[in-house]
């Protein structure tokens, strides 16, 4: 019996918003290629509708994400790098055709990238304690400070990192309890978009992280003006925008991460954690113990 050829069955990429796959609401794409120029994908090119529905997406998100103990945000954490673990081939392959490198290199970026995940998994029960504490106070009271994530973050990704720039820009983040609208790498997008999958299939809560790929400065401008955003990570936003999208944030006061040269490869520490949390103090009286005056 001869052999019968057959087509390929090629990836549809779809952005990632509320837990489910859309195509953007304008129905436009852009084509991706490789380092070489050789055609790779369509990828949907978000609209400012697009960029909307994922802050909606984010903020429904939020109360649950934030409310949900530390240890269980580290359970999902640690399962979305089992997950990829899973899926390690894939991701070479997007890897090394996004960034023109060879398998064996982009390997080496998805095994960090996996290791990435378990690295933040391991500090969401442990940020508070580093961060948080009792105050000494004259007076009988107790003084507490805990950290509290800021809110929904918007994060402009890496351009050249497309996957272990992503990952340990948008793992700290979601890692204290913030929810995540992420503007993929314009040129490399795909790395981003198949992550999407792999969350949709690891326990995070739909609108958690919510991905859109397209042309960056056009997403990122209404994020950056957006009321309902209370952060924006300029990662991935040259000098020129990264000014405007600063001035635009200033309207309603969002916390802004300046972009700054990044070895992703390094040990991250916990900069990127506290960028996002705000500090809570509570003062609380001490109650009297019978009536020697000794209190507790």
């Amino acid at each position: 019996m001869s052999a019968v050829e057959r087509l390929s069955v090629l990836k549809t990429y779809k952005l990632y918003v509320g837990g489910k796959f859309p195509r953007s609401e304008s129905g436009r794409v852009y084509e991706v290629s490789d380092s070489k120029g050789k055609w790779l994908a369509n990828a949907p090119q978000s609209s400012r509708k697009d960029a909307r529905d994922a802050v909606v997406a984010a903020r429904k998100a939020f109360g649950g994400w934030s409310g949900a103990t530390a240890y269980n945000r580290g359970q999902i954490l640690y399962r979305v790098a089992e997950m990829l673990e899973g899926r390690r081939s894939q991701f070479a392959h997007e890897v090394a055709d996004a960034e023109g490198m060879s398998k064996s290199k982009a390997t080496e970026q998805v095994e960090a990238t996996i290791d990435r995940w378990v690295w933040y998994a391991g500090w969401t029960d442990k940020i508070a304690q580093v961060l948080g504490g009792a105050n000494p106070v004259a007076g009988p009271f107790f003084n507490l400070s805990t950290p509290e994530p800021t809110g929904v973050v918007a994060v402009v990704a890496p351009q050249e990192s497309s996957l272990l720039g992503l990952v340990s820009v948008v793992a700290p983040v979601i890692a204290t309890g913030n929810t995540a609208v992420v503007i993929a790498s314009e040129k490399s997008p795909l790395p981003a978009l198949s992550l999407g999958e792999v969350l949709a299939t690891s326990d995070l809560p739909g609108g958690v992280v919510n991905i859109l790929s397209g042309r960056t400065a056009e997403i990122a401008a209404p994020l950056a003006a957006h009321q309902d955003v209370n952060a924006i990570d300029l990662a991935g936003a040259d000098e020129d925008l990264a000014k405007e999208l600063e001035i635009a944030a200033a309207d309603n006061l969002k916390r802004v991460l300046r972009p700054q040269p990044v070895d992703y490869f390094a040990m991250p520490g916990i900069d990127r954690m506290t960028a996002f949390l705000e500090t809570k103090t509570v003062w609380h009286p001490t109650g009297s113990l019978g009536a020697s005056g000794s209190s507790y």
